[in-house]
This record gives C-alpha cells, sequence and structure tokens, in this order.
C-alpha cells in the first residue's frame, strides 16, 4: 500500500531509547497480572526490580515504537494511488479487524464486565506485529510464515527455557514469542483459544489469537473501562511504561476513525520516507556498529527488534530460524531526498485588528463519546422482578442519546445496585461498567436476588459525567421457593376407620435454607401406585370435601402463612383399607410424601 498511497505522513515516533526494567512477574502459569507501578513510572515500594523472568504474555519480548501520526495526510492527487478515509495507519487489513471485533463480540459475552474494545486490540496488534505484517495472512486468518520474537536466553531480553519442545516456535532450547498477538509458548498453553473453529488453538491464526489476547486482558476480573485496569492489562503483556504509552496511543488513534484495507495492504511500522535513517522493519540496531552495505542487510519482514532500552543489541532472527544472527543486525542509511530551496517572498503586513474583530480562538478538540451524551433513557428493560435465591429474567438496558436524540455509542455505562439487599451481578460484584453499542445500548449482565425480600434500586450513570442525570430502575426480590417441606405432627402415620375422618389434620412448614417462606405456594395430590410403577392421581381411597361434599383428591392454591407454616383441610376415608400416600409439592420443586393408613377398628 505504501507504494500507491502519497506519503505526508507526520511521523510521531519514539526517538529516545527508554530502559524499560522489568518487573517481578507471577507465574507462567497463573492468571497476568502486574507488579504496582509509582507515579514516576518505576516499580513501587524500596526493592531494586529483579530481571525480567518473562511471565508476561510475550516474555517483554521487543516491540515496533512508532507512533500514530500527529496530523491527516494530505488528500491523494490524480493517480497518486486509490481513495482511503483517514491517515493511511487507520488502514487496518480486512481479515485482520475482522478478527478483531469478533474477538470483542466474543468476550461481550463471555466476559460482559470487561468492557473489551476492539481498538485496544488492534493497538496491541500494531505494536506487536504491525497487524500481522499489514495483514499477510490466508483466507482462514493464519499468517503467511510465522512470525517470530527473538530467542529468549537472557541476553538482552529474558530467559525461558523451551516449554513447547519447539512446536509453535521451531526452537527446542528456548521459548520466542510468536505470531500476530506475540505469545510465548507457555502463556500460550494456558490461554490459548480456537475462535475460528478448525479444531486447533494456533498462535499463528489471528482469529485465535485475538480472542486469546482479549480473554487474556480481561483475566482477574478486569474492568477495562477503568483507566488503572486498563493499565494493568497493558502491563500484563509487556512491562514496559514505553510499552503502554505507544499501545495506548494506538488505542485512542483507532478510536477516533478506522478504514479497512485489503489483506497484506496495511502500513508497516519501521519504515518512513520522511527520515534520513531508516531501519528495515524488524531489525534491531546496534548502535556501537557502524552501518553496513545494503547488501548484507537482513530480508525484509523480520521480527521487529528489542524494545527501547533492551541494552545488548542482539538482532532478531529471521521467522522460521531458531537463533539469532551472530553479528549485530545492520542499519540501512537512506539518503534523504533534496530539498528544493524556498523561493523568497516577500511578507505580507499584518492588518490591524479593528474594534469589532473577534478575538482568535484555537480550534477545539472534538468531544469524547461521553461528553456528547445528554441523557440516559430506558431500552425496555421491562420488571426487574424475581423469587429470592434466582436470578432475574429482565436485565437493566439503557441508551445514551445526544441533545438531539441520536444514540451515541462507545460511551461507559456504570451500573450500580442501590438499596438494602444483597442482590448482585455476576461475580458477586455490587456496579459494572459496559459500554455502549453501536446502538447507543448497554445492557448490564444479569442479577441473582439474594434472600432479602423487597425494593432496591439499579442506577445507570454515565462514567466521568456527572453532569448527566442517573437513570433509575426499580427492581424487586420476592419471596423465594421453598427448599424444604416439613411435617410438623411427627413421623408416624396418619390414621382412620373406613368411612371415618382422619383424627389428625396434617400441618406443614415450608422453609429455606432453614428460614420460614410465608406465601409460598403448595399443592396437595392423593397418589397411587400404577401397574407400570409410575404414580398419578388416585381415583379412590383418602380424599378432602368439595364445596358440595364431594370427594376431591387435589388441591391447589394452598399458601403458607407468614410463619411459612400452612394446616391442610380434615381428610376423609371411603371404605377402602390399605395404605396410602399423600404428596405436598412446593413452587420450586421441594416436596414431602406423608403415609396415611385406613384400617378397621
Amino acid at each position: 500500500m505504501a507504494a500507491h498511497i502519497r506519503r505526508r505522513l507526520r511521523k510521531g515516533a519514539t526517538t529516545t531509547a527508554v530502559a524499560a526494567a522489568a518487573v517481578a512477574a507471577l507465574s507462567a502459569s497463573q492468571a497476568p497480572g502486574a507488579t504496582p507501578v509509582a507515579a514516576n513510572g518505576q516499580p513501587a515500594g524500596d526493592a531494586t526490580p529483579p530481571t525480567s523472568s518473562g511471565s508476561t504474555a510475550t516474555g517483554d519480548s521487543p516491540y515496533f515504537t512508532d507512533l500514530p501520526p500527529l496530523h491527516t495526510p494530505n488528500p491523494l492527487g490524480p493517480g497518486e494511488g486509490p481513495v482511503v478515509t483517514g491517515p493511511a495507519e487507520a488502514g487496518i487489513p480486512a481479515t485482520v479487524l475482522d478478527a478483531y471485533k469478533r474477538a470483542e463480540q466474543h468476550l461481550r459475552t463471555t466476559r460482559p464486565g470487561c468492557n473489551l474494545p476492539w481498538q485496544l486490540l488492534a493497538g496491541i496488534g500494531k505494536v506487536e506485529s504491525g497487524q500481522a505484517r499489514g495483514g499477510r495472512v490466508d483466507a482462514d486468518g493464519t499468517t503467511l510464515s510465522r512470525i517470530l520474537g527473538p530467542v529468549l536466553d537472557g541476553n538482552g531480553f529474558a530467559n525461558i527455557t523451551d516449554t513447547d519442545g519447539g512446536v509453535h516456535d521451531g526452537d527446542t532450547r528456548h521459548d520466542r514469542a510468536v505470531g500476530p498477538m506475540q505469545f510465548i509458548p507457555s502463556t500460550w498453553a494456558s490461554w490459548g483459544q480456537d475462535a475460528n473453529g478448525d479444531g486447533r488453538k494456533d498462535p499463528n491464526n489471528i482469529y485465535d489469537a485475538a480472542q486469546a489476547a482479549g480473554m487474556y486482558l480481561c483475566a482477574n476480573n478486569r474492568d477495562l473501562a477503568v483507566k488503572a485496569d486498563l493499565d494493568r492489562a497493558v502491563l500484563s503483556y509487556n512491562q514496559s511504561r514505553e510499552y503502554l504509552r505507544t499501545v495506548l496511543s494506538w488505542f485512542e488513534f483507532y478510536k477516533r476513525g478506522t478504514h479497512q484495507v485489503p489483506d497484506g495492504a496495511g502500513v508497516q511500522p519501521g519504515e518512513r520516507s520522511d527520515t534520513r535513517s531508516r531501519v528495515r522493519p524488524g531489525v534491531l540496531p546496534a548502535p556501537s556498529t557502524p552501518p553496513s552495505s545494503p547488501s548484507t542487510a537482513p530480508k525484509p519482514g523480520a521480527k521487529p527488534g528489542a524494545k527501547p532500552g533492551a541494552g545488548t543489541g542482539t538482532p532478531a532472527p529471521s521467522p522460521g530460524t531458531g537463533s539469532p544472527s551472530p553479528t549485530p543486525a545492520p542499519v540501512e542509511t537512506v539518503p534523504a531526498k533534496p530539498t528544493p530551496s524556498p523561493k523568497p517572498t516577500t511578507p505580507k503586513p499584518t492588518p490591524t485588528p479593528t474594534p469589532t474583530d473577534p478575538a482568535p480562538t484555537k480550534p477545539s478538540e472534538p468531544p469524547t463519546p461521553a461528553e456528547r451524551v445528554h441523557r440516559l433513557a430506558d431500552a425496555g428493560t421491562g420488571a426487574l422482578t424475581a423469587p429470592a435465591g434466582t436470578e432475574f429474567a429482565g436485565r437493566a438496558s439503557v441508551v445514551a442519546r445526544d441533545a438531539r436524540g441520536k444514540a451515541v455509542e462507545r460511551v461507559a455505562i456504570r451500573f450500580e445496585i442501590a438499596g438494602d439487599t444483597d442482590a448482585r451481578f455476576a461475580d458477586g460484584a455490587s456496579a459494572v461498567t459496559v459500554t455502549t453499542g453501536e446502538d447507543g445500548t448497554a445492557t448490564a449482565p444479569a442479577l441473582r436476588a439474594g434472600e432479602r425480600t423487597g425494593d432496591f434500586t439499579v442506577r445507570a450513570v454515565v462514567a466521568g459525567r456527572p453532569a448527566v442525570a442517573p437513570l433509575a430502575l426499580t427492581a424487586t426480590v420476592t419471596t423465594g421457593a421453598a427448599d424444604t417441606l416439613a411435617a410438623q405432627t411427627g413421623e408416624a402415620p396418619l390414621t382412620a376407620a373406613p368411612g371415618g375422618e382422619f383424627a389428625q389434620r396434617l400441618t406443614v412448614k415450608a422453609t429455606r435454607k432453614g428460614a420460614p417462606v410465608p406465601g409460598a405456594e403448595l399443592t396437595a395430590t392423593m397418589v397411587a401406585e400404577t401397574a407400570d410403577g409410575t404414580r398419578a392421581t388416585a381415583t379412590e381411597g383418602p380424599y378432602f370435601k368439595g364445596a358440595q361434599d364431594e370427594p376431591v383428591r387435589t388441591l391447589t392454591g394452598l399458601t403458607t402463612d407468614e410463619n411459612g407454616v400452612l394446616q391442610l383441610p380434615p381428610l376423609y376415608a371411603d371404605d377402602l383399607t390399605g395404605t396410602f400416600q399423600l404428596r405436598l409439592t412446593a413452587q420450586g420443586g421441594a416436596t414431602l410424601t406423608v403415609t396415611l393408613s385406613v384400617a378397621a377398628a
């Protein structure tokens, strides 16, 4: 794509190597985490940070340090290439972009409280592999050749002995970061995904790798709509503050707009036409080694070199090899294009402003999505009601609208539970943050009712925007279903003579987790065993009396009192003798079977 698009991008690149001291890390088998970092960018605490153990997603492998352009390039002239919308760097290869968006949708379902935006995956993909080397992938999303980081042998990087037998990285002595999202094999073993459904978890496949990266970033119940959690997630990928700044720069850049480009046509980092010296993409310059001739330059497409401050100048190996080159990677110096001397111009006098001239003003920054929100509206939540101990069928849902009533997407909405209740969202959270979709709607995860009955409120607020009035939704927890029914008349059978009335009236108590359940609905049925061994409603034997004194062997609509107790109506025996069964069933499934005995005096 670079050969067809006029390059007038102002490069915003990292020009100073930053020493990125790695932080003591978690075990590779544990969920990702980040060491606390103080405000000055150094690890918190008094201890000197140890050498990196490489237990981040990438083993703290090198990454591209190019930053997004500062200005939109000038429009293309006739015959200068295909027309695109926005900066060339905003173009993301079609398959790669699809993989990022699918990963976001997957995480919305499996980790709704994480609020993973696909633009964050795009920022990491840009920094790690230049979007899979500009989208050099096949139709299934697998890279045309393996993308490998340098050998992690402790020579300027982490020292990680081989963990996969060379299956993913081709190296049986040490591990190397693999694929478009640059996972080291030990991390991939824990977080690898089969997102494209081909039966394999392949770190070289952009669909598998993007979904794995999303799952990894969302670990430890992180909410990426919260800045502190976002920073921790990125640092768990690579423990470098410079890495964090670079990824977040691309993240913000992509949030302002992107467009799709054909696979293989993406702009790759590491090569710009407006610099005096350029390093071939994926090659680490050696500061102490003079530039060599172009004939010794490595082939394009090699993995990027060490991140700033890695310290050794050891070159990255070419993809598909198992060991680095024995000599430092050369730097190819490209002469700058001659700059024509500007023609002398006669300065024009500055006009004197009149008293009526308005004062010059600076162009204002475009409002953020949150700043555009004027109000929140109910998006069809419906009745939020659930029995104690059960999950609410409905979910709190709101839509963010601007002053003209249009939906606003990419707005962080915080749902908060308020009131005297023990109802909670998933994982016991009392508050979650959800980002609005393209229709401006944000839907909270499912609520689960606790044991406290009564009303409470679910408040929806625009995160970081107190000026927008919160939206309050009322939720109600009703009496829960009984989990136990017990006879209060003991376990002895109730007895009666043929044609007579049972001497005792049956009394039962409904409880839930040992507490009485007032208002529990019960059904009482006389049951008999059929010839095939099943049970059905009896047609003879003991019975209740109906309104006309007719025999009734099933009663419905029975409810317990405020103490969870129910006394059944009197029972009568017909002329049939023997042993019979009365079954009581509570709404929710709790049952009790009582034995009745009819015998001659």
